[in-house]
């Protein structure tokens, strides 16, 4: 009888931890299933308060809207403001900058010598009450500029132009007389370069065309007055002929005599 039982419980002891594990397995399983929480993405937004301690998905969670930073109005292009430095009295690029939203060339402070001006051309007036005189042209320079002087060499006589202003007559100059400009503002005046200043060469593209004009004005006279003498012979000619022949002509009278 002992041994029975003393064989009994080594049995029971052998089979415990099966039984435990078959017990927690069944469990285990036997347990209702966990539920994971859904998240949910939304968009068009900047800010989300998700919070996961919430088990009831009716309560909509806080939420933040994107704020859009706007466009400034006179944002500054990429295309260049339609400005000819060369044009005279024209609208000021920075206003035509403000109004289309274009790029101006750079430009140096009002407080601050100006860079010198470029003389585009040096020619004499063809036509009007100046004909024969010079006028100069010149570009302004990417600085702020009050006023231009112009200075003639050897004539004692500065001109003074407006900013505005982007040509001025001379009078006469002769062959080989030297012209600067200068661009002037509150900061002093430019210095002189070898763009800002320029000899006065007289054009043979000029002269040839005077030439021409006068060689081919004496063609034409030369032709008229031969088209003129030609007339004039063949008329006097014409008419000589005619008097010739009506002088060769009598008035001849018939006698008719009968013959008897």
């Amino acid at each position: 009888m002992g041994s029975l039982c003393g064989n009994l419980a080594v049995l029971l002891l052998f089979l415990s931890p099966l039984m435990h594990s078959h017990l927690s397995a069944h469990a285990s399983t036997s347990s209702p299933p966990v539920t994971r929480k859904k998240i949910r993405i939304m968009k068009d937004f900047t800010l989300v308060n998700v919070s996961t301690d919430y088990d009831d998905y009716s309560i909509v969670p806080e939420v933040v809207p994107s704020v859009k930073i706007p466009r400034l109005y006179n944002e500054v292009g990429t295309t260049e403001c339609n400005y000819d430095s060369c044009l005279e009295n024209q609208e000021s690029c920075e206003k035509i900058q403000a109004r289309e939203g274009c790029l101006c060339p750079g430009r140096s402070d009002e407080d601050r010598r100006p860079h010198a001006p470029r003389i585009k051309a040096l020619q004499p007036i063809s036509t009007g009450e100046n004909a024969g005189k010079i006028e100069v042209w010149w570009c302004a320079p990417e600085s702020v500029v009050s006023s231009y002087k112009v200075i003639v060499e050897g004539s004692g006589n500065d001109l003074e132009f407006g900013n505005g202003a982007r040509r001025g007559t001379l009078g006469y100059l002769e062959v080989g007389t030297k012209v600067c400009v200068e661009a002037i503002n509150k900061a002093g005046h430019s210095s002189n370069s070898d763009f800002s200043c320029k000899r006065y060469e007289r054009s043979e593209s000029l002269e040839l065309k005077l030439l021409a004009g006068v060689i081919g004005g004496g063609i034409v006279l030369i032709l008229l007055l031969i088209i003129v003498v030609v007339v004039l012979c063949r008329r006097k000619i014409c008419q000589k002929a005619q008097r010739d022949s009506v002088s060769g002509l009598g008035n001849p009278t018939y006698k008719s005599e009968r013959v008897s």
